[in-house]
């Protein structure tokens, strides 16, 4: 057995080290899987990342409507929805949303 070992020595180191490479490759913190699992971490931060700056830029646009020019109807608006204020003669209809 031990002179089949030593014939046959380089074979065996070569199929361990070839195996050695081949799980390190496809497995491990920069394997193939880990690779793809990265990969898709990446996506859905950055389509967190796109829904958040629409996210600012829409605030800063409703900052900008009550700061630098006063818009007036965008103020109605905001009454409107926030105190259910109406002007005199109309009806106000309330609907309430059922999530059932």
């Amino acid at each position: 057995m031990l002179k089949k070992l030593k014939k046959n020595y380089f074979l065996l180191i070569s199929t361990f080290l070839i195996l050695y490479f081949f799980f390190n490759l496809l497995d491990g913190e920069r394997g193939l899987f880990s690779y793809f699992k990265k990969k898709e971490i990446l996506i859905t931060l950055q389509n967190k990342e796109k829904k958040l700056t629409n996210q600012i830029k829409n605030l800063e646009f409703k900052n900008s409507l009550l700061s630098d020019k006063l818009d007036l109807d965008y103020i109605e608006i905001l009454i409107r929805e926030k105190f259910l204020f109406g002007k005199e003669g109309e009806t106000l209809y309330i609907l309430k949303k059922n999530d059932n």
